[in-house]
């Protein structure tokens, strides 16, 4: 099996933001650059999952396409997209950290989520085995902030959050280890952006109705 990953060296600091990105947008730029900025990071991959357990996936479009759409989104030299979840069989992120771990040692990983996911990380297969595999950095967003600090995680995991003075240390923690990065926020979200095309096209197709 041949898995092709963006290109990395021991020592490397990395960030994992994964998802469906479905469709990608700007709020996932925004997030990756806050990461890259305030955790020090030297690269930050998107990864493009086969698909969330927790979503419908009948509304998820092709790997292809979702890849696709996240490279144009990308632009950042430092932002590399990956399907490789994919081509691993990974149905779950604790199994595709288990495998990068594997076959990228040395690498200093950290795993980034929104905060939307923190207030749901406890609903993740393995989330206490992600938590003690890698360090995680929450970035805030608009109407999660005391719902994700409140969460059933947060609050398991309250003994192990660096203050976001430190954020910066996080790549080289010892898991568990977290931060919760405070902000500019940004209020998109690939579910609106569905919606909204869905909108337009139905709009769209009645204007073009003959009547």
């Amino acid at each position: 099996m041949i898995v092709r990953l963006p290109p990395s060296a021991p020592g490397l600091r990395v960030g994992l933001y994964g998802g469906s990105f479905n469709p990608a947008h700007a709020g996932h730029l925004h997030v990756s650059q806050i990461a890259l900025r305030r955790l020090g990071l030297d690269r930050v991959w998107w990864m493009v999952s086969p698909g969330n357990p927790l979503k419908d996936r009948r509304v998820l479009a092709p790997l292809a396409a979702r890849v696709a759409g996240a490279e144009a989104i990308a632009r950042d030299p430092r932002i590399a997209v990956t399907g490789f979840e994919t081509a691993i069989g990974a149905r779950y992120t604790r199994d595709s950290l288990a495998w990068l771990l594997r076959h990228r040692p040395g690498v200093h990983f950290v795993w980034i989520m929104g905060a939307d996911s923190l207030a749901s990380f406890h609903r993740w297969q393995g989330w206490r085995d992600i938590a003690r595999t890698v360090p995680v950095a929450v970035i805030d967003r608009p109407g999660f902030t005391l719902r994700a600090i409140a969460s059933p995680a947060a609050r398991a995991l309250r003994r192990f959050r660096l203050d976001e003075r430190e954020a910066a240390c996080l790549a080289g923690a010892a898991p568990p280890a977290w931060t919760f990065i405070y902000g500019p926020r940004s209020d998109l979200s690939s579910t609106a952006l569905r919606h909204s095309r869905r909108a337009s096209d139905a709009t769209a197709g009645s204007e073009s109705t003959p009547r």
